[in-house]
């Protein structure tokens, strides 16, 4: 589709590039599909998108402004990036709101139809930026989308308000020519999208084509520019976000232990998605019910633990708030389920499109009397792949609810991910009480794990709920030292999880002067500032926990071998607070709650600062 232009190609190492618009303006599938194509060409990346909480907030303000971020390289990388080498603007609003993060002498590429003085006015502009010098910083290339784009579309038989529907096809053509990235893949979604509304497929072809000529034809652009292909670990890649990679994961486990996959959610941002992709699994036996509520979803759930299937429950942190007393039940009855926690910017309703990472102490301590539950946390979008399967299996092998941590970040945004061979996932071992004969429902295994009975096995009846068992027979009972003896199991059990996870590895020395440790999705963010500060010569080394409760046996040996330790996290200090009162550890704290993920240069200004260096080069 690419055509020879005489325009010089610069080759470069990385980009960032920020789509952003009204949040009309198909910013996301924009973004969205820019990452997929540039995905398919073996470039590494990472996206965030970031769009307002209102359903529709009023078009052309600074509140309705959505964006989405793309940063892909020809190396190894692990975050969107810290600020955009280019701003695609779409309107006032957008360039206001962002520019402010664009790089200096970066690249702005504006929709000039749009700067009217009903917009400018929306945008709290008291004069056209692109006629006044505040602009003088960066390269600045004006082009009348819309008008290109009605002009195109003049014989299509669309309303005039279909046809600027299709403004952001001629944003993404005009990229795609600016960065070497072909249109076939797009056009292949196109025909996939609309086949059955051939001229909405004909204005968008239409539309994209005519952005990337348009960038070829015009005299605007003096250069193009290419990102060769990442050297990825050879196997076949896919671009995923962290909440396709939780569903896929989910699936993959039930394959594995041979469980019926059954999900009971409500829906939430920013967990729905994974509702939605678990629907699209019904070749898989794989069962969704959109409950009427939260506590309906968790309950269903519990029901089909207890009739022997992989149960499965997803939400965010107020989700997780009405869940507690179901979550509690759970704990009582020893049944396996998984809860995912997608977690949002918060209290109350809080930032429900932002992320946070402030559910740590909500997921560990958050229920009613001694209810201990095992917690993990992804890392990345593709982590979240392994963690479901993990917290799978935690579930069914120590016969528990299990919550895995994720966050809006990490649910929303996307990175190439290595599909692995089947046979690279162990199996997930389940074994059923069939027998009759010595049968109790609450005897334990060397796990401490009671016994999975499915409703209806002759001889096998029992009972569950709520109030406390006895221990071995699960009669209810409330003599005081059953009470404390369960309890006491039920904690135990839970630390007997720590037997069958993996040490925490630490990257870098293996002791020294600052250790930098994190949890969830602020890895990528940690690991890019420890590379850098150790590439500046500082003696800086890094630790990533997944498994947040119960930590690894070796976490307290770890951290005493650092004379520092830095926990940065998008709360105000929950993992610190743990680590303080667990190991008796002082620990150092960098916390910021902008429902955005960290930029890798604060952390790494902080670990300079630390260890008595220079910030900035």
């Amino acid at each position: 589709m690419a055509q020879e232009t005489e325009k010089e190609t610069l080759d470069l190492k990385e980009v960032t590039i920020r789509f952003a618009g009204d949040s009309g303006d198909g910013m996301q599938l924009t973004g969205s599909q820019f990452s997929d194509t540039t995905a398919l060409m073996g470039n590494d990346l990472g996206t965030l998108p970031d769009y307002p909480a209102e359903i529709r907030a009023p078009a052309g303000t600074l509140y309705g402004v959505s964006g989405f971020q793309v940063h892909f390289s020809s190396s190894d990388i692990h975050t969107p990036g810290d600020t955009p080498d280019v701003l695609v603007a779409m309107n006032p609003a957008a360039l206001k709101k962002n520019l402010v993060d664009l790089k200096h002498d970066g690249i702005i590429i504006v929709n000039t139809d749009s700067f009217d003085a009903k917009n400018l006015k929306l945008a709290n502009y008291s004069v056209n930026p692109l006629e006044d010098d505040s602009l003088a910083g960066y390269k600045v290339y004006p082009v009348p989308i819309t008008t290109l784009t009605s002009t195109a579309l003049k014989d299509s038989g669309l309303s005039i308000k279909d046809i600027n529907r299709c403004k952001n096809f001629f944003a993404l053509g005009l990229m795609y020519w600016l960065y070497n990235r072909p249109l076939e893949p797009t056009l292949k979604w196109l025909t996939s999208k609309f086949k059955n509304k051939p001229e909405i497929l004909n204005a968008n072809e239409t539309a994209l084509k005519t952005g990337y000529f348009f960038g070829d034809t015009t005299e605007i652009f003096e250069n193009r520019y290419t990102v060769e292909p990442a050297k990825l670990k050879k196997g076949t890649y896919r671009n995923i976000s962290g909440n396709e990679a939780t569903a896929l994961g989910l699936v993959t486990a039930s394959i594995k232990s041979g469980l019926p996959l059954f999900l009971g959610s409500y829906p939430i941002t920013p967990a729905t998605d994974i509702l939605q992709f678990l629907a699209g699994y019904k070749n898989f036996g794989v069962k969704t019910f959109q409950a009427e509520d939260e506590i309906a979803g968790i309950t269903s759930a519990i029901g089909a633990a207890f009739s022997g299937s992989l149960a499965v429950t997803t939400t965010s942190g107020p989700g997780v708030a009405l869940k507690t007393e179901a979550i509690g039940l759970g704990v009582m009855t020893e049944l396996p389920l998984v809860i995912v926690n997608v977690q949002r910017g918060g209290p109350s309703t809080g930032l429900p499109t932002k992320t946070e990472q402030a559910d740590l102490l909500q997921a560990i301590y958050g229920r009613n009397g001694e209810a201990p539950i095992p917690v993990l946390a992804a890392a990345t979008p593709s982590d979240c792949f392994y963690m479901a399967i993990e917290a799978a299996r935690i579930a069914v092998k120590y016969m528990t609810p299990v919550m895995l941590l994720t966050d809006g970040y990490i649910g929303n945004g996307t990175e190439p991910w290595r599909i692995p061979h089947v046979n690279e996932i162990p199996e997930i071992p389940v074994k059923f009480a069939t027998k009759a004969e010595g049968f109790a429902p609450y005897s334990r295994d060397e796990n401490l794990a009671r016994p999975w009975a499915i409703p209806g096995t002759p001889g096998l009846e029992h009972r569950i709920g709520g109030l406390e068992k006895a221990n071995i027979t699960g009669n209810v009972n409330y003599d005081p030292s059953n009470h404390d003896a369960m309890v006491k199991l039920r904690e135990q059990k839970i630390q007997n999880v720590k037997n069958d996870i993996p040490d925490l590895t630490v990257q870098g020395d293996v002791e020294g002067e600052l250790l930098v440790l994190g949890w969830g999705g602020t890895y990528g963010a940690i690991k890019e500032a420890v590379d850098k500060a150790t590439s500046r010569g500082l003696k800086v080394s890094q630790a990533h926990l997944k498994y947040v409760h119960p930590m690894p046996k070796n976490t307290k040996d770890v951290l005493s071998k650092f004379k520092k330790v830095l926990i940065p996290e998008i709360n105000l200090g929950q993992l610190a607070k743990i680590v303080r009162s667990e190991f008796l550890i002082d620990v150092l704290q960098y916390n910021l709650v902008r429902g955005l993920p960290f930029r890798s240069s604060d952390i790494e200004n902080q670990i300079v600062e630390i260890l008595g260096g220079k910030n900035g080069k």
